[in-house]
């Protein structure tokens, strides 16, 4: 028997006290946009004033966010959306497919056979880039304002230029000496034959120049026109493989979300290739226990949600694949008497290494935006790694994804399903997620940062929703990372006491102070007031540049 832990709530009231050192405040409004960045949330907003709705703020922020964070994402990225439209939720996949010459032997007989991965940067990286395709795909189905409008505050951020902010100028210093040699990188990202220090300059040109002609012909440039061509140049002249007929052949997809019950309400995740069904995993495990008994930042607390973590890791790293591919169905892994069978396996006393069951028996922004109308989207867009392949389409600024090294190019690796093949999905990172509760709207959400992404979703709706904090002080709260076997990193705001109680348990312990890097970063959005009535609280995490936006 499934035993349950919660109390039915009409309206859950949350609580507005933060316990943890914050910069930020809870915002509440109308209409509301939060990103990673002021002058993207600012671009939103003005989708907003000119009368668009929330798809006309998510796209023209994330445009923006390809300019004001050149170190997460850019014209090259791919991208997801959960979008609820007022009445029920679409799901959009725009993850890019490899090129049609990448086998196993393409690689092998390029890089030698010991390579078990394809390379981590390079045009030998690249898979065909999305986000360009969702923003259109998204404009043309729900957008309410002309195209071309969503492309111009970008425009003019590009050409004018900005001064560089804090988070971003570390990460871009840090990247710099892994990439500086790559094709175009030093062109575009080194305007000072360095990284721009924090408050200079930064102008992209040729990126306001790839925007205009997206602008102009809808994004289809980009993927069967002038941009598609200069871009298999760019590949063919630096020894890589993406050709135009490989953008050509790229559509995005409309999906279904995935949907699992916690608590009363339903967590939504994109479906494979990506990893947000580990959060749904991991919440389906935590059913089976009392969170909202124990202390909420204390170490049972802690403990039993690492353990969780660890199983769908577990499950996630071995099946989850293009789904093309995958041995076994979303419906196994999320089937409750498996999930009630892992749950078992957690000892509330000792830490372990799981490998995967047996389910047969049974770097990135997120930006969020609402409107008054009730309409909610939840985005997110990636270049993988930092700046992704690290190499720049010099003509039109297309900074490409480095996707394809989530795919495997050995034959004989355990997890054969993620193995390289022409057209096929890599294993992708990126999640954007959402909350309903009875059939309507609760809360658009994400936290971006590689496998952080489900741990992030898992560590603030069960602060959420087992123990009733606002979105605020859910994301301020002091966070922990699985890494690989029992090693784990913990935010240096965590308890002591806490810490100490996990290493006596047998988890093997870093205390990080990087938490851009290590602990990901979120934005959400709750759907608050009286039932009928349309208003938001929202939340921008401390730990990037961001800001939340309102009217």
């Amino acid at each position: 028997m499934v035993r349950t832990f919660y109390k039915p709530l009409a309206i859950m009231q949350l609580d507005y006290t933060n316990p943890y050192s914050s910069t930020r405040l809870p915002v509440f409004a109308r209409k509301l946009v939060s990103t990673s960045h002021p002058l993207a949330a600012q671009a939103g907003l003005r989708m907003l004033w000119q009368g668009g709705n929330a798809v006309d703020a998510a796209i023209a922020a994330a445009a923006a966010l390809t300019i004001c964070e050149p170190v997460s994402n850019g014209l090259g990225s791919d991208a997801f959306c959960i979008l609820w439209d007022g009445q029920q939720l679409h799901g959009l996949n725009s993850a890019g497919h490899a090129p049609a010459a990448w086998t196993p032997d393409y690689f092998h007989s390029k890089y030698g056979s010991a390579l078990a991965t394809p390379p981590k940067r390079g045009l030998d990286s690249v898979t065909v880039p999305g986000a360009v395709g969702a923003w259109a795909a998204l404009s043309q189905r729900f957008g309410k304002l002309p195209f071309g409008d969503l492309m111009q505050p970008a425009i003019e951020i590009a050409e004018r230029g900005y001064l560089v902010p804090v988070v971003v100028q570390q990460k871009w210093a840090a990247a710099t000496p892994e990439l500086h040699k790559q094709p175009g990188f030093a062109d575009h990202f080194l305007p000072y034959g360095r990284a721009p220090q924090v408050g200079e300059l930064f102008q992209f040109p040729a990126a306001a120049r790839g925007l205009r002609e997206i602008a102009a012909s809808l994004g289809e440039s980009f993927y069967r026109g002038e941009m598609a061509q200069a871009m298999e140049r760019f590949s063919s002249a630096n020894g890589g493989s993406l050709r135009a007929s490989d953008l050509a052949a790229f559509q995005p997809e409309w999906v279904r979300p995935l949907a699992h019950n916690y608590r009363g309400y339903t967590v939504h995740e994109i479906p494979p290739s990506g990893q947000g069904i580990a959060a749904l995993m991991a919440l389906g495990m935590l059913e089976h226990f009392d969170i909202a008994g124990m202390a909420r930042d204390g170490v049972d607390s802690q403990h039993v949600q690492i353990e969780a973590m660890k199983l769908a890791f577990a499950d996630v790293y071995r099946y989850v694949a293009d789904p093309r591919a995958m041995a076994l169905s979303t419906a196994q892994l999320l089937d409750p008497q498996y999930l009630a069978r892992r749950a078992a396996l957690i000892d509330m006393q000792r830490a372990q290494s799981f490998g995967p069951g047996n389910p047969a028996q049974g770097g990135t922004v997120y930006l969020t935006t609402a409107d008054e109308h009730g309409m909610m989207v939840s985005f997110i867009q990636s270049n993988y790694m930092g700046f992704g392949s690290g190499c720049v389409e010099p003509h039109f600024g297309i900074s490409l994804q480095n996707r394809g090294h989530g795919f495997s190019t050995d034959p004989q690796a355990p997890h054969t399903a993620n193995l390289v093949a022409p057209g096929k999905k890599p294993f992708h990172t990126i999640i954007p997620a959402f909350l309903t509760r009875d059939g309507q709207a609760v809360m658009s959400f994400g936290v971006m940062g590689a496998n952080m992404q489900p741990q992030g979703h898992v560590q603030t709706l069960v602060r959420m929703l087992d123990y009733g904090q606002n979105p605020q002080a859910a994301c301020d709260a002091p966070r922990w990372r699985f890494n690989t076997g029992l090693a784990i990193n913990v935010e240096s705001g965590m308890a002591t006491d806490t810490v100490q109680g996990l290493a006596q348990r047998g988890h093997q312990m870093e205390v990080m102070n990087d938490s851009y890097q290590d602990f990901g970063a979120g934005q959400f959005i709750w759907r608050a007031g009286d039932p009928g009535k349309v208003g938001y609280v929202a939340a921008s995490d401390a730990r990037r540049d961001g800001l939340v936006a309102g009217m």
